[in-house]
């Protein structure tokens, strides 16, 4: 049975790798659509973005299926919140569609 100090402390570790990749998603996709060679931001932005989560799942699991739960909460936790402090004033609002 695993504590709850380290469920919780894996919770947080979740929270801080979705913070990165869905903050490093978000940068991305600000810069890549303004730029000459927008798959390469795309590309390199993915592969990062996915090692540094993978080996942070890898990291905090320890081998314990609760703690991989727990992490995975945190990272979806910081989707949600990533998604609220990157949405502009009024709403999500799309930048790509002509507007009239």
């Amino acid at each position: 049975m695993t504590s709850i100090p380290v469920l919780l402390t894996s919770w947080l570790a979740g929270g801080v790798l979705g913070m990165i990749f869905f903050g490093g998603l978000w940068w991305t996709v600000r810069r890549g659509v303004s730029s000459q060679q927008p798959a390469l931001w795309f590309l390199v932005s993915m592969l990062a973005r996915m090692s540094v989560a993978l080996a942070g799942f890898y990291f905090v699991a320890g081998g314990n299926w609760q703690r991989v739960v727990t992490c995975l909460l945190g990272f979806v936790t910081a989707r949600f919140a990533v998604t609220r402090l990157t949405r502009g004033k009024g709403g999500p609002q799309c930048t790509l569609l002509p507007t009239r």
